[in-house]
């Protein structure tokens, strides 16, 4: 219930342009925002990379409706990719297909997003495509399996709480494409098409964490980010990298900037490759929405800090 309630406030525009206006707000997003700058974000990866944490950078930005707007996004990427460069960082970059044009149209979308995986590939990272709604999984994985072809340094991301999934990722096993992100989805889904109860999507998440790390999967070439905070399917995780003998160059844990940076620290700290989901720009407004919704936790911090 306040996962869809705030879900369905990131998609307010009316809510939107007044809600960024208060000052409160913007400062209780910046626990899980960078910055709106460029600056903000490069600065947020070098305290990582300072704590022995990899990163990736989100230009924020979804759903845009002109050619223009796309294009623009597209050259605030390869902006990004070679400021980094020149400073000798090499996260991985976030994109959203919708701000790559998607909206715009499919052609117009698969030109922007191998311009920036083309520059990403010559600084020497990765782009990894988010998961978006389900109305755009489909033509997501589309574009993805197209351009991952010729450009190995892409990843998708997989969202456990779609029923479809599990199908997805045996897909892509076979093709040997699955380098995934695999994660839990935070968007508003009919039951018809997700998983409503949480312990349901947790055991999908298990099911499929445990499908891209087992023996045939590597073989064929997978690739798994176990992105979550949840330290049950962690401590799983772990447990099954063990009994496997998973070498720890075929998985990572991935998690969200502001949230859990003690479990960051922690499983960095044991040896495990762990990178950190950096967003930044003055779009943060559905994404900081969408945060407060997937935990009451997030929503607590807030409120304690507008009483403040």
């Amino acid at each position: 219930m306040l996962r869809a309630l705030f879900v369905s406030l990131s998609r307010n525009r009316t809510l939107k342009e007044r809600v960024m206006r208060w000052d409160f707000v913007a400062r209780a997003a910046a626990r899980f925002v960078a910055g709106e700058r460029l600056e903000d974000g490069i600065r947020a990866i070098q305290e990582l990379e300072a704590a022995g944490i990899l990163g990736i950078l989100d230009h924020l930005g979804e759903n845009v409706e002109s050619l223009q707007d796309a294009q623009r996004a597209t050259e605030d990427y390869l902006l990004a990719l070679d400021r980094l460069a020149a400073l000798g960082l090499r996260p991985h970059l976030a994109v959203k297909l919708t701000h790559l044009g998607l909206d715009v149209g499919d052609a117009v979308c698969e030109r922007n997003l191998r311009r920036v995986v083309e520059r990403a590939a010559a600084v020497g990272t990765v782009v990894e495509i988010d998961m978006e709604g389900s109305a755009y999984t489909e033509r997501t994985l589309a574009l993805y399996r197209r351009v991952a072809r010729d450009h190995p340094n892409t990843r998708v991301a997989i969202q456990a709480y779609l029923y479809r999934s599990a199908e997805d990722v045996e897909r892509l096993i076979e093709e040997g494409m699955a380098r995934i992100r695999l994660c839990k989805g935070a968007y508003r889904e009919p039951p018809q098409i997700a998983y409503p109860r949480k312990r349901d999507v947790d055991a999908n998440y298990v099911r499929l964490m445990e499908r891209l790390l087992s023996a045939e999967a590597r073989r064929r070439g997978a690739y798994v980010a176990i992105a979550t905070h949840d330290e049950r399917i962690i401590r799983h995780a772990l447990r099954r990298v063990v009994e496997w003998g998973v070498p720890r160059e075929a998985f990572e844990f991935q998690m969200l900037y502001g949230i859990r940076r003690d479990l960051q620290v922690r499983l960095a700290g044991e040896g495990y490759r762990v990178r950190v989901y950096v967003p930044y720009g003055t779009e943060w407004y559905p994404y900081f929405m969408r945060r407060l919704g997937e935990r009451p936790a997030n929503l607590w911090f807030v409120l304690r800090n507008l009483f403040r």
